[in-house]
């Protein structure tokens, strides 16, 4: 997300620290520990944040992306065997529920969508990143563990 620190943003998810989850237990076998699909993890990155779940796919729910999107940009991202597909959602609405890939750019895209698309051919996450309007420095809030690990209430974030 664009604009938003993770405080911000885990206030507007009405989430909670999540210090007592055993995350080496979660990246291991999520699906033996209670609630691993509402842990999620948070990272202030340069002009916004970013969240990430490495077992699951709360993180690009619509009903996330709506919750943190408001007056701002989100661009989320699920990569699973099935494929790659996320969210763009522009304040408080999914306005796009698409695969991401810079392959799937329409001819008639505009200008700086195709150049996206070209620069971040192959690099999803920082494809993602750029259509948030992020401009990560290099791949640490993505690939090293997360600034804070947060729990998401109970509630249908696919809804």
């Amino acid at each position: 997300m664009a604009g938003i620190s993770a405080a911000e943003a885990t206030a507007r998810l009405e989430a909670t620290p999540a210090d007592d989850v055993d995350v080496d237990a979660l990246c291991e076998g999520w699906y033996d520990v209670p609630d691993a699909d509402r842990i999620v993890g948070i990272t202030d990155v340069p002009g916004g944040c970013v969240i990430t779940q490495p077992w699951g796919h709360a993180a690009c729910t619509p009903g996330l992306c709506r919750r943190v999107s408001t007056d701002t940009v989100c661009y989320s991202m699920n990569s699973n065997p099935k494929g790659l597909f996320g969210h763009l959602a522009r304040d408080g609405e999914v306005i796009a529920w698409e695969p991401v890939s810079a392959f799937m750019v329409p001819t008639d895209a505009p200008t700086e969508e195709i150049l996206s698309a070209y620069l971040y051919r192959d690099r999803h996450p920082a494809y993602c990143c750029a259509g948030a309007g992020l401009r990560l420095t290099d791949a640490r809030p993505i690939t090293d563990p997360p600034g804070a690990w947060i729990r998401l209430p109970e509630r249908d974030f696919w809804a």
